[in-house]
């Protein structure tokens, strides 16, 4: 079974959600929970049977699908994207048991579920063509949840998400078919597989203008600045279930994608837009956090922070080594917890309120003390507070870059305090005085049902801040492969000594301990 396991976490939900037509509305929660709860089974599985060891592709399936034109059905899985897939597994199976009395909660169901198989096909795919066909396949369910069970806006919402993803990826498109042209030059075979791309080495010219046509694709996806204008559309209309999986997942499929493609196959034009991607990531931190504090609506606080975050993120990836690539997979870990758990909490709120305006609450610690505590947590993670999950992926993701500019790590990191002052205030407004609106006297504490999604999110959050080895090791392992690929691709001096040499960096500790000894 093993030798099928990705085929299966992939396949499985989208059958169950055939099979879910047939099941009465009634029973569909039931039904639908469970479904996710096997995924999410399997997904633990898969990781019990990863070897940590391995920096390579594992659990790999390759079957020939266009061999003439070198399209194949691959799938493999490594320590980068590992996590991602048990994250995106977690958070269908959370998002589904936590869902409330949503109208039409059976087509919501299918709808989660076909969602599901598309995430996790773009973080198994290694394929160029599966790999834009999952994502690709991914808008259609995204966009039916906005546009069917969103807010007044939610149409618009919906078409500038689907048109904005859309037209970036058709040139993601263009730019992979360039690639498999190339390959074709190069080799005499047509190849759309991403590992036999891995060899292929690119004059520093065809890098620059190819690795542009990868990042408007994945830039828009993330979104960075000025693409971003999209996603608080999306997340204000989103109902809190379409929110969750997309701050908690979808994004991450722009940044994991920059990992994939962009910087093994383009080391020299990674190097070249080094700086110029990082005063944007910049940017996205300061402005949008700036853009946080001004709102009123707490659901669009979380929204911009989810974008300043992810500017930590894409810092991280661009630093181009083992650290700040190591530290931006498990920000995209923990960001994914964190702002999930957070769009959570608001739909907890706007369920018994029915609104999402700050200026509507006030003293809500004196009436809900347990959802108070709780969010209390995820808003110093949220932050950065030490000991908590965020902190190990933002400070190793400024660690990387620190090597390669102190001072635009530094206005990172300056950057990052500004989080801290838009995510306190909202927290004052909505917790802290006197409770003075009636409607708030009265409010009911979280729930069980609430607490069993809550709870899972608050250990991990606190025990990957503490402990977050059982993740990092694997990622290390990988990513020291790719951070070595980049540095033996890279044809110019810069890039030489931008990307440092794995190997090099090892041996030379390795020599020094022995000294010391």
């Amino acid at each position: 079974m093993l030798d099928h396991i990705l085929s299966i976490l992939i396949f499985f939900p989208a059958l169950a959600g055939v099979f879910g037509f047939m099941i009465h509305k009634d029973g569909m929660r039931a039904y639908g929970t469970a479904v996710a709860a096997i995924e999410f089974a399997l997904s633990l599985w898969l990781w019990f049977a990863f070897d940590s060891t391995v920096s390579g592709m594992q659990f790999m399936e390759n079957i020939p699908l266009v061999p003439a034109f070198g399209i194949n059905y691959i799938l493999g899985v490594d320590g980068i994207s590992l996590f991602i897939i048990i994250l995106a597994a977690f958070f269908t199976m959370i998002g589904i048991a936590s869902l409330t009395d949503t109208p039409n909660v059976k087509n919501m169901i299918i709808t989660l579920l076909f969602l599901q198989m598309t995430m996790i096909g773009v973080f198994a795919a290694l394929d160029a063509i599966v790999f834009y066909v999952f994502w690709e396949l991914s808008l259609v369910p995204m966009l039916y949840i906005i546009g069917a069970w969103g807010g007044p806006l939610r149409i618009y919402a919906s078409v500038k998400f689907f048109l904005y993803t859309f037209a970036g990826s058709l040139v993601m498109l263009v730019g992979m078919l360039f690639m498999a042209y190339f390959f074709y030059q190069a080799t005499g075979v047509w190849s759309f597989a991403i590992l036999d791309w891995y060899r292929l080495i690119l004059p520093e010219s065809f890098q620059l203008w190819l690795f542009a046509a990868f990042f408007i694709g994945f830039a828009i996806k993330v979104p960075m600045f000025p693409f971003h204008t999209w996603l608080p559309y999306a997340h204000g209309q989103a109902p809190t279930i379409g929110s969750v999986i997309l701050a908690a997942i979808l994004l991450k499929m722009g940044t994991y994608a920059f990992i994939r493609f962009s910087l093994p196959l383009f080391p020299d034009a990674s190097v070249f837009f080094m700086f110029p991607i990082a005063i944007i990531a910049i940017i996205m931190i300061i402005y949008t956090a700036m853009v946080a504090y001004a709102q009123e609506d707490v659901k669009q606080v979380v929204a911009y922070s989810s974008v300043s975050h992810m500017g930590v993120i894409v810092l991280g990836t661009f630093a181009l080594n083992v650290e700040g690539i190591s530290g931006s997979i498990f920000l995209m870990i923990a960001h994914g917890v964190v702002s999930g758990a957070l769009f959570l909490l608001v739909g907890v709120i706007y369920d018994r309120r029915h609104t999402k305006l700050m200026s509507e609450f006030g003293g809500l610690a004196h009436v809900m003390p347990r959802y108070a505590t709780i969010f209390g947590l995820m808003l110093m993670a949220s932050v950065g507070m030490p000991l908590t999950i965020n902190f190990v992926g933002e400070f190793l993701s400024l660690l990387g870059f620190y090597q390669q500019s102190h001072i635009l790590t530094l206005l990172a990191g300056i950057a990052i305090i500004v989080g801290a002052i838009y995510m306190l205030a909202a927290y004052k407004k909505m917790f802290f005085g006197d409770v003075t609106n009636e409607k708030n006297k009265n409010l009911p504490d979280v729930s069980k049902r609430e607490l069993l999604a809550l709870i899972p999110l608050s250990i991990i959050t606190v025990w990957l801040g503490i402990y977050p080895k059982p993740i990092l090791g694997p990622i290390n392992t990988s990513v020291e492969s790719v951070v070595q690929l980049m540095h033996n691709k890279a044809t110019t001096q810069e890039a030489k000594s931008r990307i440092p040499s794995v190997i090099t960096i090892t041996h030379g500790t390795q020599a020094s301990a022995k000294e010391a000894h």
